[in-house]
């Protein structure tokens, strides 16, 4: 079946429109391994010309510096204080939870032991100096005994509280240029199976990193920019603020057809330059049709049918999304033809 139909979209404004402060993602949205992604430069300076733009990383192996010295290589128009990280939030939890100076067991990188020291804490690598408190964030270089000295520390000892867990984020993987690697999740889990309980985390989806980006530039009328909707997205849902999943990272269309009502985005763009453009609207004809300008998707009991397949392989996946989530039918139940998450996108 080929693409037809001559149906312009109906335009709504720009996913931009109204926003005072864009909180953009890195790996997979700013940059793929250590390259730019092509355009993501152009369209964040851009944004920043008539607006705040933020970078919200849950990697904690960097410093707020360090990413930005990154960010300043690849030709964006940024600053330390334009970064706001994991360990930032999880330091400001951890303030909450043991007092000022208390010795901290770190599972981690430089970032994470920046941000602790600055935040007035002490840092130790062993169990065995009796810390109050154990936080943990992802570093390439943590291994096992790394992740042997968290458990050490908190294992349950008689007429003691459970000890405070902080984890920067839950990212099970991470993209890099030779391909999907395992993330903090996937280190956090590992301690999760030896002592049977799990940390608070600090990083996206969890509001802590949101709110830090609020208070600092001073709103929340915010967009949320990412590739993956198991943080990134699922993240401004919980923040309740308006996200774009731009497809040039970690999930693709076949996730996003699939997606729960908590990982659900406003917007699906190709590429960042798109946030400037008028966003397509999806309207429901009266049987139920779901309409991005000439691609129609509708349900028919647990069939998901293509009743048009329109002349933009974009604005057909925004229909099948819009159609299947309006359904309200659990993704595994239904037949979805392949055409509806075929990859045209993959980096």
């Amino acid at each position: 079946m080929g693409f037809f139909g001559k149906r312009g979209p109906e335009l709504g404004p720009a996913p931009l429109e109204g926003r005072e402060l864009v909180l953009a993602d890195l790996d997979g949205v700013v940059y793929r391994g250590d390259g730019a992604i092509p355009g993501a430069v152009e369209a964040l300076n851009l944004a920043a010309e008539t607006r705040r733009v933020a970078y919200l990383t849950n990697n904690a192996s960097r410093t707020d510096q360090t990413v930005a010295e990154h960010l300043q290589r690849l030709g964006l128009r940024t600053t330390a204080g334009d970064v706001v990280t994991s360990p930032q939030a999880a330091v400001a939890l951890l303030a909450d939870t043991v007092p000022a100076g208390s010795l901290v067991l770190v599972v981690g990188g430089d970032g994470l032991v920046d941000e602790l020291e600055k935040g007035g804490f002490r840092v130790t690598r062993s169990a065995e100096d009796d810390p109050a408190a154990v936080v943990q964030g992802f570093a390439p270089h943590v291994g096992w005994e790394h992740l042997a000295e968290a458990c050490y520390a908190l294992a349950e000892q008689p007429g003691r509280e459970p000890l405070p867990w902080i984890a920067t984020n839950t990212d099970w993987t991470i993209p890099r240029a030779r391909g999907i690697a395992p993330g903090n999740g996937t280190l956090v889990s590992a301690v999760h199976t030896a002592v049977q309980r799990l940390p608070v985390f600090a990083g996206k989806p969890e509001t802590p990193i949101y709110e830090a980006a609020f208070a600092r530039f001073g709103t929340r009328k915010a967009l949320m920019v990412g590739d993956r909707l198991d943080t990134d997205i699922k993240g401004a849902r919980a923040a309740e603020i308006p996200s774009l999943q731009v497809l040039t990272g970690v999930d693709r269309p076949k996730q996003l057809v699939a997606a729960s009502q908590d990982m659900r985005p406003d917007y699906i763009v190709a590429s960042l330059s798109e946030m400037h453009d008028p966003y397509p609207v999806t309207e429901t004809l009266r049987d139920g049709t779901a309409r991005v300008g000439s691609a129609k998707v509708r349900m028919n009991g647990h069939v998901v049918e293509v009743v048009s397949e329109g002349d933009s392989p974009l604005n057909l996946l925004r229909a099948g999304c819009a159609a299947i989530w309006a359904s309200g039918l659990a993704i595994y139940g239904l037949k979805v033809p392949e055409i509806l998450y075929e990859d045209h996108w993959r980096p």
